[in-house]
């Protein structure tokens, strides 16, 4: 059985949700660079939420943030990379009627092209919401990280319903 024409275009949803999510993650990250300097602090609510100005080297919520690891950058480049290409094919074959199959793919692409082109643009990613309570402290990140983390939950919740559906009809 071949696709047809219809199923091997990416939804314009998907396009939609990616660049929305690059463009507003860029947008606020530029923001960050003009107001806040590096490794800088502004208070929002005290004892709990903080916008920073952190720089980082390594994955989403500062995970492999060691300095002076040369591999990294690279690395990190090549694996984003590996991923959009992954997640442009998945689209590409995704059913219209999986909204929120359509959506996770979207967000993790999103927030994968926003932290990819941070580490293109200057070797690392712009990390500014910082959550804490007391000692207990969330490390910092950024819409980017939020897109992809809620992304990959929302796979979670799809392939759990389709799992579910599935054995329904067994």
């Amino acid at each position: 059985m071949t696709p047809d024409k219809d199923s091997r275009n990416v939804p314009k949803s998907a396009w939609l949700i990616a660049f929305g999510i690059l463009l507003l993650d860029q947008f606020v990250k530029e923001l960050i660079r003009a107001f806040i300097p590096e490794w800088g602090r502004e208070t929002v609510i005290k004892g709990f939420f903080n916008i920073v100005h952190v720089l980082n080297k390594g994955a989403a919520f500062g995970m492999f943030n060691s300095r002076g690891s040369a591999w990294q950058p690279v690395f990190f480049i090549a694996v984003t990379c590996l991923a959009v290409i992954v997640i442009y094919f998945l689209l590409r074959q995704a059913e219209q009627k999986r909204p929120l199959y359509i959506f996770a793919l979207s967000s993790i692409l999103g927030g994968a092209l926003g932290n990819l082109t941070d580490r293109l643009r200057q070797g690392v990613v712009i990390d500014y919401l910082d959550f804490y309570l007391g000692r207990f402290h969330w490390p910092a990140f950024n819409i980017a990280d939020m897109a992809i983390t809620i992304g990959a939950f929302c796979l979670l919740v799809d392939f759990y319903k389709r799992e579910s559906n599935a054995s329904d009809t067994r």
